[in-house]
């Protein structure tokens, strides 16, 4: 008899002399019309070279936690993806990172903060290898720019107004607002504390503690479709503050108070306190940004002051939680509140109040900057 054997997907038939080796041949005919595959390749698929089929990111004035990454044509073996073979740089050197895989995407994560306003290149070499132990094809190198944190936010049609929100505004007179009031969706009865005197038109009203018009989603047209434009135009300025790259990261472990701040883009991963006064010092074209996971609190009487021509337009708090001033406490600059604001009596702000719920004053000046 033939020597059958079966190994892996594979039948073996060693014949033993030429009669038996006719049997066989008709043995293996009969195997093979059976479905069974003869050798090594019929259950393997074509060798393939892995490629890299799309990347991010790419352009110029970049901004926010920007993802580096590529997706491959097909599995990559994650052993063969690191901070070795995956490297990103700029003139200044290689960035410190760290590599993570997942369904078939690598992702380069900066351990340090990007520069602003500067060019970077991420490259992934012939090192890595797909989960079949093929090389990469060629080197992907790519290019990307930061932006910069010199330009100020653009606030659209939210900037027409000195206090605008979403829920409410209140106020305990008697206080003083340079500049237009305006709540949507909300309706004008959240509008408390002004005394509030209709137009004719019913389009705005007026008040003696306001310089300016006051507005709600209520009121006649076209100001339903005005307010509703301006509020989604504040979520669109408080993304855009947020989205800007930090050049300084929890300055005072949140306590700022004391400090003589230049310009630039300050983040804060939690609350921050300012319970003495504060200086910002630049130019007129400087800009800062100040971005907190948690609340602001300006302590009663102390002050944001602003020296060597800087200008309170250039001023933004985005703030992920809420701002609160204590008595006669004074910033300066624009506020876009994921919550609310809160002044305590005789405070004051040379800037705008821009709330995704509610602003409350007391007493207090809220003045527009000049534009």
């Amino acid at each position: 008899m033939p020597g059958v054997q079966r190994k892996e997907h594979m039948l073996i038939i060693a014949p033993r002399s030429n009669l038996l080796a006719s049997a066989a041949f008709v043995l293996l005919s009969l195997v093979t019309g059976c479905g069974f595959a003869i050798g090594g390749g019929g259950d393997d698929e074509p060798v393939t070279t892995p490629s890299v089929l799309s990347i991010t990111p790419t352009g110029s004035a970049l901004t926010g936690n920007i993802s580096i990454s590529a997706t491959f044509s097909e599995p990559m073996d994650p052993d063969s993806l690191s901070p070795q073979t995956f490297t990103v740089s700029s003139s200044a050197g290689r960035v410190a990172g760290d590599v993570q895989y997942a369904d078939s995407t690598v992702v380069f994560v900066p351990t340090v903060v990007l520069a602003n306003g500067d060019s970077y290149t991420a490259t992934i070499t012939t090192g890595a290898i797909s989960a079949r132990g093929i090389a990469l094809g060629a080197f992907r190198a790519w290019s990307f720019t930061t932006g910069t944190p010199g330009i100020p936010v653009n606030l659209r049609t939210a900037g027409n107004y000195a206090i605008l929100a979403k829920g409410a505004i209140t106020t305990v007179p008697t206080s003083m607002v340079t500049g237009d009031v305006a709540v949507s969706p909300a309706a004008a009865s959240y509008i408390t504390g002004f005394s509030l005197t209709a137009d004719p038109s019913n389009v705005f009203s007026t008040s003696a503690q306001v310089i300016g018009k006051v507005y709600a989603a209520n009121y006649a047209v076209p100001t339903p479709a005005t307010l509703t434009l301006a509020v989604n135009d504040l979520e669109l300025a408080y993304t855009a503050a947020a989205e800007r790259v930090p050049t300084q990261i929890d300055v005072g472990a949140g306590d700022i108070g004391g400090r003589t701040l230049t310009s630039g883009v300050y983040r804060w991963s939690g609350a921050l306190s300012i319970p003495t006064d504060v200086t910002l010092a630049g130019s007129a074209t400087d800009v800062w940004i100040f971005q907190t996971v948690g609340d602001v609190g300006v302590t009663a009487g102390k002050r944001i002051t602003l020296t060597g021509g800087a200008l309170p337009r250039n001023v933004f708090w985005q703030i992920a939680g809420s701002m609160t001033l204590g008595a006669q406490a004074h910033v300066e600059g624009i506020v876009l509140t994921k919550t609310y604001v809160t002044f305590g009596t005789g405070a004051s702000i040379t800037g705008r109040l821009l709330a995704q719920t509610a602003v409350t004053i007391a007493g207090s000046a809220v003045t527009q900057p000049a534009p």
